[in-house]
């Protein structure tokens, strides 16, 4: 059963809870679209107009009433427990802040969405970081200091949101052997919920023979860090292009654990990027709206037996601040 605008059908705890059971050895089921929530990359400056921002964006979400995973992302972990913003490198010379500045936002966020929120909406506030390794801290050192923000940051958690992990992992920005400590430290470490917000760069679509991704990675290792790593991790991929090669990806990413791994990947549901294009432009081949990502999703999933899903509970989409 969809989550539909206006009206909670479910709660985010039944959606998750059905699917760790696992639900694909059912027949596909007729899903219905379920609208789309916020996601936002996040830039902090460590002043007080972090948690102004911060909470609109919870009131906004709120005021949706629309049940759902937002995922908030900072940016990358450097050592001495600073984040660098989304979208840079350790070259760049912006602002670093401490890892506390995203809890103090996530306590804001959680405050607006509270106060703001209409028909009985509830919300997974998700709060994330990527894999790059430019950082000059390890990924098992990386994955448990994000375990504690996001640890502390539940302490904020109310009846209508609950305060979970989330992780940007590409192949492109790290080893897998990095991405993989960063998920098993953070598993560890939390018992939370962790969104996996990942590509699957260079990853064969189904069908094909080939195990192998980009930058040494293979099907073993976009699924550890999607599902395999603990029973709290689910994924919500990005499926950004239009051409729906990346839906093909993650469909042969869950059939490689459906027969070879510890079974088929856990989708929450699919991300795309079609406001943070809109934005910011360039996005020719990568603009998918969250109804077309959503589809593509789920459509492929259910086109082969051994992925099929009874359920894809969420959309959701990035934005700039």
């Amino acid at each position: 059963m969809p989550i539909r605008h206006h009206a909670r059908t479910r709660s985010l705890t039944a959606a998750l809870a059905a699917l760790v059971l696992g639900a694909t050895a059912a027949p596909a089921a007729a899903d219905a679209y379920p609208g789309h929530t916020a996601s936002r990359y996040v830039q902090l400056a460590g002043s007080a107009a972090d948690a102004t921002a911060a909470r609109d964006a919870g009131c906004a979400e709120g005021r949706t009433g629309r049940t759902g995973v937002r995922v908030l992302f900072f940016g990358t972990q450097e050592k001495g427990g600073r984040l660098r913003h989304p979208g840079t490198t350790a070259a760049d010379k912006g602002e670093r802040v401490p890892a506390s500045t995203a809890t103090a936002a996530a306590r804001a966020w959680v405050e607006g969405f509270t106060e703001c929120r209409t028909g009985g909406a509830e919300a997974d506030l998700a709060l994330g970081v990527n894999n790059k390794s430019d950082g000059g801290v390890s990924g098992a050192d990386a994955g448990r200091a994000w375990a504690d923000v996001v640890n502390d940051a539940a302490g904020a958690s109310t009846g209508a949101v609950s305060v979970v992990g989330a992780v940007d992992a590409e192949p492109a920005w790290s080893s897998p052997a990095w991405a993989r400590d960063w998920v098993k430290a953070f598993t560890g470490a939390s018992g939370r919920t962790l969104y996996a917000a990942n590509s699957a760069d260079g990853c064969p679509a189904y069908g094909s023979s080939s195990e192998s991704c980009n930058n040494g990675w293979k099907l073993a290792d976009l699924h550890y860090v999607a599902t395999g790593a603990a029973p709290t991790v689910v994924a919500l991929p990005q499926i950004y292009r239009t051409d729906g090669i990346q839906a093909r990806q993650w469909a042969a990413i869950s059939a490689w654990g459906a027969t070879k791994g510890p079974g088929p990947v856990r989708f929450a549901g699919a991300m795309s990027q079609h406001t943070a294009c809109q934005q910011r432009g360039g996005c020719t081949t990568t603009g998918n709206t969250p109804q077309q990502a959503w589809t593509q999703l789920h459509d492929e999933l259910n086109a082969h037996r051994e992925t099929r899903v009874a359920s894809l509970p969420f959309a959701t989409d990035m934005r700039w601040p």
